[in-house]
């Protein structure tokens, strides 16, 4: 890895670890339920912390999340969220924890209502990523009309935690919003034409309404 290739954004450039998520998942288009929980769901444990922290323990939350099987989380009660606030291989805050179980919840609710997540979030956009010229990272708002519609959704159904979320940066992680008129390994490969090659996976025509 080197400091100064300009196909990396400086914030990838100080570990192989966030390297790695920049060329292999920055920008790139989600459309998967399970995808889009585990993101939201390590957005919210990074208040007050690093992303390399985050995804440092990633797998431990893989782990400790079913898979982010929104389901199977709905599912947790008091006592998993005990065990949960004890497990080393999380960030241990029982407010984001908390968190967690309850925004699998409130997807839960919207397949119920005939959507999913993937659907309030990427119908804002058209269905495609937006094309910015911003010449440098720095010159990315913090927020825009279409984050601000994001959030307002998210707060609708009562995700946990949405309103300390950087939404403009949710809404670049998945690749609703696209970059590449400063160069950027992992933009290049984002292409809009492929979302209806991808499924709406663990998202069955009706589920036990959650609490």
């Amino acid at each position: 890895m080197s400091a100064a290739d300009p196909t990396i954004c400086s914030w990838a450039q100080s570990n192989p670890l966030l390297e790695r998520y920049h060329d292999e998942e920055w920008g790139r288009p989600v459309f998967d339920e399970p995808a889009l929980f585990e993101l939201i769901t390590l957005e919210g444990a990074q208040a007050g912390l690093s992303w390399l922290t985050v995804l440092r323990k990633r797998e431990g939350y893989r782990k400790a999340f079913a898979s982010f099987d929104p389901q199977r989380v709905a599912g947790f009660d008091g006592k998993r969220a005990d065990q949960l606030v004890l497990n080393p291989d999380i960030i241990r805050h029982r407010g984001k924890i908390e968190s967690t179980i309850n925004n699998a919840r409130r997807i839960l609710a919207l397949w119920n209502n005939g959507q999913t997540l993937a659907d309030i979030c990427w119908e804002l956009v058209d269905g495609k990523p937006l094309q910015n010229n911003w010449q440098r990272m720095a010159a990315m708002p913090s927020t825009s009309n279409v984050s601000a519609q994001l959030s307002k959704r998210l707060k609708k159904w009562v995700f946990a935690l949405w309103e300390r979320l950087p939404v403009m940066l949710f809404y670049r992680l998945p690749g609703w919003l696209t970059t590449t008129s400063f160069p950027a390994r992992s933009t290049r490969f984002v292409n809009p034409s492929r979302r209806h090659q991808h499924q709406h996976r663990h998202r069955p025509a009706k589920t036990e309404r959650a609490a």
